[in-house]
């Protein structure tokens, strides 16, 4: 029985919102270019759980590139109407229609000049009749067997909201990028705004030897700085190979007499490298994709191929792009 309710549950709630799909029409192309052209913002207003789904696109509006915030209808008829100015465009939310805390506050809202989309299942309600667009959320039943709990209409209602937010997102040309800076914190941001040079190892941190070092004084700043490589460049500070501590350790197998060799009969001549500005995404990106086995380290250099830094994995992980 469990399962046989929650399967028809999920039947009513899918189709509620696939009766949506005929109701994109005029009406939802007018919403979509009036706050297009809106100079204000999107206030979105609604009453129990129509709030709580009213709260959930206003984030959403948010954040893909149209400024929205929410009003408790409530709140609103004892002062925070004041937040309403004449260019913003009101979105109210109601099942019937007739929520009364939303429709106290339509005539103040003509009043102040900002204009009203209607989202609810009753365009000959209140707000159906009182609103400059109506969009019909409309459904036949509530997925709650009492026929009271907003289940269906709630889910319709969110989904009409993203259907909005979406299209007004493709019609504004919002990129991942764009939505990297609304989302700096999370993970996708992290990846599109965080470059090499905000991770890279430079200055004190940065591991070189010369052409002229030995293998043992190459070891001993690999130690030194923790990184299990370091940097080789010329007399002029160009790049012109790594040594890691693998290389090392595979040496040693062989005798340790080659720690006094110089540090170019085991480096590794001409490595992958990237520059500061790039993404630290593409830099793990290299490091993934490097042939014949992944990297760990990878050298940062500047455009005269000078080493300015190192990178590795684990300062990837801890800033959270892998």
């Amino acid at each position: 029985m469990i399962i046989e309710q929650a399967k028809e549950v999920l039947a009513i709630e899918a189709a509620a919102i696939e009766s949506l799909i005929p109701r994109i029409n005029g009406q939802f192309t007018a919403a979509v270019t009036m706050i297009l052209e809106c100079s204000g913002r999107v206030i979105i207003t609604g009453m129990g759980k129509s709030g709580h789904i009213g709260r959930k696109i206003a984030a959403t509006f948010a954040s893909t590139g149209t400024p929205a915030y929410f009003l408790h209808p409530a709140e609103g008829i004892h002062g925070d109407l004041g937040m309403v100015t004449a260019n913003d465009i009101v979105l109210a939310l109601s099942n019937s229609g007739e929520t009364a805390e939303v429709v106290s506050i339509f005539p103040a809202i003509k009043r102040i000049g900002a204009r009203i989309i209607a989202m609810c299942g009753c365009e000959e309600s209140t707000m159906g009749k009182n609103a400059d667009i109506f969009l019909d959320t409309a459904v036949e039943k509530e997925a709650c067997p009492l026929g009271l709990a907003p289940t269906a209409s709630a889910i319709a209602t969110l989904a009409m909201g993203d259907a909005l937010a979406i299209a007004l997102l493709s019609e504004r040309k919002f990129t991942p990028e764009d939505f990297a800076v609304f989302h700096p914190g999370g993970s996708l941001g992290r990846k599109l705004l965080l470059t090499v040079e905000n991770v890279m190892h430079a200055g004190e941190e940065n591991p070189v030897v010369t052409l002229d070092n030995t293998v043992k004084e190459a070891l001993f700043v690999i130690t030194g700085k923790g990184l299990g490589a370091t940097n080789v460049v010329d007399q002029d500070g160009h790049l012109v190979g790594i040594i890691t501590d693998g290389d090392i350790r595979r040496g040693l197998e062989h005798g340790h007499e080659f720690l006094d060799k110089k540090v170019d009969s085991i480096m590794t001549k001409n490595p992958r490298t990237i520059t500061a500005n790039k993404l630290a995404a593409q830099a793990l990106s290299v490091m993934e994709k490097n042939h014949p086995r992944p990297i760990t380290v990878l050298p940062v250099v500047d455009v005269n191929n000078k080493t300015i830094g190192i990178i590795h994995l684990t300062d990837l992980l801890r800033q959270g792009v892998v």
